[in-house]
């Protein structure tokens, strides 16, 4: 089943963004090098993204899936427009998507670690 998980922010300055958000409600937010940090509880977790190349500008809204493959397939049947194709990262593949009302959002598979 899809879930949203995962929101994306924006922040020029990450360091910044991490103390607020640690401060202001008490999340502990893990860096992943100096452009990007994120919440890991497993729950809808909150990412900064610092880095102005891979920054939408806009919160990005990000689903959990099973299968990227057969979701970005039906992303695009009912009349999604893909924004961004499958890639890599640590810990998964997502792709980005447009909605019909031009929001982006992502769909991601996670790793499948051993069992």
């Amino acid at each position: 089943m899809a879930r949203l998980n995962y929101v994306e922010l924006t922040a020029f300055d990450v360091p910044a963004a991490k103390r607020f958000y640690e401060a202001a409600f008490g999340w502990t937010m893990t860096s992943f090098g100096p452009t990007y940090a994120a919440t890991m509880t497993g729950d809808t977790d909150i990412g900064i993204q610092g880095d102005s190349a891979e920054a939408i500008g806009a919160p990005l809204p990000v689903i959990d899936v099973e299968d990227l493959e057969a979701a970005m397939a039906a992303v695009l049947d009912a009349g999604g427009t893909l924004a961004r194709p499958i890639f890599a990262f640590p810990g998964g593949r997502r792709f980005h998507f447009l909605d019909p009302g031009g929001n982006e959002l992502a769909c991601v598979q996670a790793d499948q670690g051993p069992h």
